[in-house]
């Protein structure tokens, strides 16, 4: 089993993390092996095995993660819920959000990512931790800003706070197109630093992790670390919604990232 871990989230106390990649699992084929998104078309007693799997490397707590849309809302986690059997269930009872934060051990946040970035986030001081998905759109809208939020209304201090921007695609393997690359200069006129020039006319190769590291600094974080692994690049390490759209596959599996106070 593959696990990236942060070194400023592993200096902290009472807190473990773990950023998996997609070994270690029972899945297979395109989904390979530690599938553990219940959004996919891999059968669902893989996932619940795998899922399984990431909460024992993590002493057994409780795992939750959300309907993850893309956008800005944090839920904040007081009690776990299991995914069901089916996805009809899952629409039933697993909140809908980008984002979660928490102050109760025992808890997993996990993540859900294919190239988007994972944030895991603790003030070990305070006993609070998050964690959120940052895709280009929520990363843009507002997802991490909204995260730290959260932590401060249960107590944590925007200062204390330590980020980690774990694996996602980067920026020679992300090519963007015109419209794209406008709506963030539309935005900011200075996010122009995050682009390069494509090999393609009018594209772009674009600094996701670059831009989620600026976010987090511009929101007053001032410890933030970014594990620079590439998971369209790194095809037996990670699951890769690009990789696999390239590939013509159908679907693709997704890796989790998760955090927990013990």
């Amino acid at each position: 089993m593959l696990v990236l871990t942060s070194q400023a989230l592993s200096a902290l106390p009472g807190i473990a993390h773990g950023f998996f990649g997609r070994s270690g699992g029972v899945s297979t084929g395109i989904y390979e092996s530690l599938n553990c998104g219940p959004g996919s078309g891999d059968a669902r007693a893989n996932v619940v095995e795998n899922r399984r799997r990431v909460s024992q490397a993590l002493d057994g707590v409780a795992l939750a993660t959300l309907g993850q849309i893309h956008g800005t809302a944090v839920v904040t986690v007081t009690t776990p819920w299991p995914i069901g059997e089916t996805a009809v269930e899952d629409a039933q009872h697993i909140p809908l959000g980008d984002a979660m934060v928490t102050a109760t051990p025992g808890i997993a946040l996990g993540i859900l990512t294919a190239d988007c970035a994972p944030v895991l986030f603790a003030d070990a001081q305070a006993r609070v931790i998050g964690a959120a998905h940052a895709g280009w759109r929520g990363a843009l809208t507002g997802v991490l800003e909204a995260t730290l939020a959260a932590m401060e209304t249960l107590g944590a201090a925007r200062g204390r706070i330590v980020a980690a921007i774990g694996p996602c695609i980067a920026q020679a393997n992300y090519e963007v197109g015109p419209e794209f690359h406008a709506r963030f200069l539309d935005e900011d006129a200075s996010h122009a630093r995050f682009f390069v020039a494509g090999a393609r006319a009018d594209h772009y190769q674009f600094n996701l992790e670059g831009f989620v590291a600026a976010r987090l600094g511009a929101a007053g974080v001032d410890k933030i670390e970014a594990l620079g692994a590439c998971t369209y690049a790194r095809d037996a390490d990670f699951f890769s919604f690009r990789r696999n759209t390239h590939r013509g596959e159908s679907d693709y599996g997704r890796e989790i990232s998760a955090i927990v106070l013990r």
